[in-house]
């Protein structure tokens, strides 16, 4: 067999058909490489199940603030020791039920009992010499009354004796000079008498006044020896309203200064709840508004009784008058969840509280692409800026960005902040 040589011509145009090809391959490989690096990521992927998703809506909406707290007696008062005393004894514990006058603490102090003992003989002193003076001063004004009786006496003989004289003169039966002796006698005692009466009228009216001080003396040590016999009975503290002991905050031998807390009663019948809500929330409650404590074992209606002035730690603290029948169980210091409702907003668009959303500010969320519903069939989420206004517990108003019947995803997306769109399969 003999071989046939090709024309160099046919060899040539085989050369250029296989340079024609690689060209045209590696143009391909080009052009795919540049459509490929200006493809944009694929949306990562989100379990839909894991998600909080929820539809914006247009209609009424309910404003609340939420706090925690306790429920505290309306009527609480604190027993103050009303002397300084040693703890002799603690009668009552606490949680023990009193009444007003139920003992608490006894007390004792030597040197009250003994200056009890001084005030009652300092008395006694004071009422005896008060006794002697008042015999006194009723003796002397008997004397001066047999003086004024006998001047008296004296004196209507003395004018009987000179009438007669006067009338034996007239007669000449005697003398002139006897009838004028015995005349000026008898005015003499007339005016003596006058002057006695006079002197006794005077000593029956400072009769009182002398005893006036001696009076004031008694009356002062009989305050004083009621007050520490007072002092000496307040050794007994007791509870002075009736309700259950709360805390007995002394020990026995401890010496406790006049004024120091010896025990702490409460009413338990009367309660009320102190909720600490946060500060940044509470710029809208006010005096009067409608509440409702979970105490978890039954929900009881309220009003708001009292604002704190001040914040503590972040938290304002509201007081809450319970109106309705408090539920079985509720004691003091029970762990309680409240709701204020600050107002009722009629036709406006809003949607269920994201996380971290604020009221009054701006923040994205991932809005389900429409058409597509959460969780029948896997959809595309895309990032949008929301403004938000008014907000309450668990709902916040939308002032723009999404419309009613727009789906959004609320729960915390912090983890895909790089992508502006979610897959949720």
């Amino acid at each position: 067999m003999v071989d046939i040589a090709r024309p160099e011509s046919v060899v040539r145009k085989k050369k250029m058909k296989r340079a024609a090809f690689g060209v045209a391959g590696l143009t391909v490989i080009l052009l795919v490489t540049v459509f490929v690096s200006r493809l944009k990521p694929a949306a990562p992927s989100v379990d839909k199940n894991t998600l909080w998703p929820d539809v914006v809506k247009k209609g009424p909406m309910l404003r609340q603030v939420r706090g925690t707290g306790t429920l505290v007696p309306e009527d609480t008062r604190w027993i103050p020791a009303s002397t300084a005393g040693r703890v002799e004894r603690i009668v009552l514990r606490s949680g023990a039920d009193v009444m007003p006058d139920s003992v608490i603490v006894e007390l004792g102090s030597p040197e009250l009992e003994q200056s009890v003992v001084e005030a009652r003989l300092q008395l006694e002193s004071a009422v005896a010499q008060l006794v002697n003076k008042r015999a006194e001063l009723d003796s002397s004004l008997l004397t001066q009354r047999a003086s004024a009786a006998n001047m008296d006496s004296e004196a209507r003989q003395a004018e009987l004796q000179a009438q007669a004289d006067e009338a034996l003169a007239k007669e000449g039966l005697q003398g002139a000079i006897i009838a004028k002796k015995n005349r000026a006698r008898a005015d003499d005692l007339a005016s003596r008498t006058k002057i006695e009466n006079q002197r006794l009228e005077l000593a029956e009216k400072t009769l009182k006044s002398q005893l006036a001080v001696q009076e004031a003396e008694v009356s002062r040590l009989r305050t004083t020896f009621d007050l520490r016999r007072q002092q000496l009975e307040k050794l007994k503290v007791r509870a002075g309203i009736k309700g259950k002991l709360q805390v007995v905050p002394v020990e026995v031998g401890s010496q406790l200064a006049a004024g120091a807390n010896v025990a702490r009663v409460a009413d338990p019948g009367r309660l009320k709840a102190e909720l600490r809500i946060p500060e940044t929330q509470t710029r809208d409650i006010e005096i009067g508004q409608v509440a409702d404590i979970d105490t978890r074992n039954g929900h009881v209606a309220g009003r708001v009784s009292r604002i704190d002035a001040a914040a503590t730690n972040g938290t304002v603290t509201v007081d809450v008058q319970l109106t309705g029948e408090l539920p079985r169980g509720a004691r003091p210091d029970l762990t309680v969840d409240g709701t204020v409702e600050l107002e009722r907003l009629d036709n406006v668009v809003n949607v269920g509280r994201a996380a971290f959303a604020q009221e009054n500010s701006t923040m994205s969320l991932f809005k389900v692409i429409p058409g597509c519903t959460i969780p029948q069939m896997d959809c595309d989420a895309v990032r949008t800026q929301v403004r938000f206004g008014r907000s309450s517990v668990s709902n916040i108003e939308v002032l723009e960005g999404l419309k009613p019947g727009d789906q959004v995803v609320l729960s915390d997306m912090s983890a895909w902040d790089a992508h502006d769109r979610v897959r949720l399969n």
